[in-house]
């Protein structure tokens, strides 16, 4: 039963679109929300009646609809019932007015636009006043979470002793951004994403009830792409209407969401899986051609890599009435011969792969390149299996005899370099080699070679630490290093440090770590509680001011200050002296004058 049926017909001409034509007006309508209808209905029986409550879900599930749903079961009235009721099968002389948003005892405030501490102080001012005409007055705030904490602060202490008359509702999308204070008052629903099932037989309905022709792969695609949304379902279903002139087919509702045909999509994935890289190029070629977005290909592909995945352990999942036959019916073969090993890495692959193919400026030589190392390596052995075929008994798949575990070269007798080797079958009936090792001939009475250690970098100050970050090319740790950090004790193997206020979170970490690479040894990198030293950044600029003013008392660069108005220093650059032993060395010594050579 629609709003349009309950509560009035339309304007003759006027159109309305299916997510507000066909939009609940009462509990039974909800679907997919049984949980929560059966607590209200519970509530209402025992008149164990809420003061607040919080409804909380993603977009298009009935947050706002449950709300004003709540508010005309609180003012429930009708000949013969004047009790709040869940039971609203008959309307009351509330119900129109609330259900079209116009009642003048339920404020809808959308939290979006009205944020501020002034918008909840009009709340607090006016809800002293009892009702005009129903029986209590409601307060409806629809993405409540974007209210700032001052109107959050200033509405706990209405919300916690409202007024007999008063009820509040607020729905929201981000419930974590909620305060917990907040949350602690309100009794939470959590209306849950709409079952795929469901939203078929929904859609199915609905379709029946306007007279539109729908296929049911087409009510599966739709269903699937509203992601239990009720009202993305329907904007969807409007929007194909329009699109099929009155009927929706799965080729139009394809076309028109840029999919690519579930049956092609398992073709493909049986390319891929088989190690076929023209086939798959070839079908990918063919979605494409049609229509069908490079991402979304491989999107639909992850999903039914995904539903394989599941049948293997789940095999009710086929149940699904979103899925079509050849889904269930090929997704259970492929469940049964492809191991979870590859079926992980193929959904590893494919989470690395979209991304790239989203962000890439040429989407399809992107997707191309995925799908090419997808076949390539499905007749790889995973590295288990490699493992297994190095160290397990009795020949290779090529049939050549193992020595110490490797296979080794016939033409030799394994006294010689050996080779292990693995064929793969390919697509086309060949075979794949791929190299695993290279063995040596081990002497038996085999000494291992001693294992050069890395030497150990003494550090004696911070600036031995900045001076292996300037060597070891780390700018931006230098720089952290010189700004962050305030020396306490420094030890071999022990670094005690303060740090300042902007210093980054995981520096003591990377510091920790850095040392120990670049040193050779375990270092214990702690926060001390005592006062550090100056941080190397703020000696230079010590350094820096006392070389300044130096420079401004020397009386040559005060002459030139002095003749020069407007003149400044702007920089102190003291040159290399070197020693005066090394200098004197370097001066030529000249042969003494005769007295009568001046």
């Amino acid at each position: 039963m629609s709003e349009a049926g309950n509560l009035g017909t339309e304007k003759a001409g006027a159109y309305r679109v299916l997510a507000r034509k066909y939009r609940p007006s009462n509990f039974s309508e909800l679907i997919g929300q049984e949980p929560m209808v059966r607590t209200l209905t519970n509530a209402f029986a025992t008149g164990r009646i809420a003061q607040a409550w919080m409804l909380t879900g993603v977009r298009g599930v009935g947050k706002t609809t449950t709300a004003r749903i709540l508010a005309r079961a609180l003012n429930y009235k009708t000949a013969t019932v004047d009790q709040p009721s869940v039971d609203l099968s008959v309307p009351g002389e509330h119900c129109q007015a609330i259900m079209e948003g116009r009642h003048v005892d339920v404020i809808e405030m959308d939290a979006a636009s009205h944020t501020g501490i002034d918008d909840i102080r009009d709340i607090i001012d006016r809800v002293r006043y009892a009702p005009v005409s129903g029986r209590y007055k409601v307060y409806i705030i629809d993405e409540v979470h974007m209210l700032s904490t001052q109107a959050f602060n200033g509405l706990l202490k209405t919300l916690e002793e409202p007024p007999p008359h008063v009820k509040f509702i607020f729905a929201t999308t981000e419930i974590r951004k909620v305060p917990i204070t907040v949350l602690s008052r309100c009794q939470r629903f959590d209306l849950r994403r709409i079952d795929a099932g469901a939203l078929v037989a929904h859609l199915s309905s609905i379709a029946s009830k306007e007279g539109i022709a729908v296929d049911d792969e087409a009510l599966a695609m739709i269903a699937r792409a509203a992601e239990g949304s009720a009202r993305d379902s329907l904007s969807i279903l409007d929007q194909a209407i329009a699109h099929g002139s009155g009927t929706v087919g799965a080729a139009a509702v394809r076309a028109m969401l840029g999919l690519a045909d579930r049956a092609r999509i398992i073709d493909l994935f049986e390319h891929v899986m088989k190690g076929d890289v023209a086939a798959a190029l070839a079908e990918f070629r063919a979605q494409y051609d049609t229509g069908a977005d490079p991402a979304a290909v491989l999107t639909d592909l992850a999903e039914f890599n995904h539903l394989v995945t599941r049948l293997r352990f789940v095999p009710a999942a086929a149940d699904d009435a979103s899925l079509s036959e050849d889904e269930r019916r090929r997704g259970a073969e492929f469940a049964g011969s492809l191991s979870v090993r590859v079926l992980s890495r193929t959904w590893q692959m494919l989470l690395k792969g979209i991304p790239e193919v989203q962000s890439s400026n040429r989407p399809v030589s992107a997707a191309e390149m995925v799908l090419i190392r997808l076949a390539h390596a499905a007749d790889l052995p995973t590295l288990d299996e490699a493992l297994k075929s190095l160290e397990g008994a009795g020949p290779l798949p090529n049939g050549a005899p193992r020595v110490n575990g490797v296979a080794a070269n016939p033409g030799n007798g394994g006294g010689a370099s050996a080779i292990a080797q693995t064929r793969m079958p390919s697509s086309n009936g060949g075979a794949q080699t791929m190299r695993l090792v290279e063995a040596q001939p081990v002497p038996e009475a085999y000494v291992p070679a001693p294992v050069a250690e890395t030497p150990v970098v003494p550090v004696k100050s911070l600036a031995d630490i900045v001076a292996l970050a300037d060597a070891n090319r780390d700018m931006a740790f230098k720089v952290l290093l010189k700004r962050c950090v305030r020396p306490v004790r420094i030890e071999p193997g022990r670094l005690d440090v303060t740090l300042t206020d902007d210093a980054p979170k995981m520096l003591l970490n990377d510091l920790t770590s850095k040392l120990r690479a670049w040193t050779g040894r375990n270092w214990l990198v702690s926060l001390s509680k005592e006062e550090g030293g100056q941080t190397l950044a703020e000696m230079e600029t010590t350094k820096r001011e006392n070389a300044f003013s130096d420079a401004k008392s020397d009386p040559t660069v005060a002459a030139i200050l002095a003749r020069f108005p407007g003149a400044k220093i702007i920089d102190v650059r003291i040159p290399d002296v070197p020693d005066v032993e090394e200098a004197e060395a370097e001066v030529p010594v000249e042969p003494a004058a005769d007295d009568d050579e001046i």
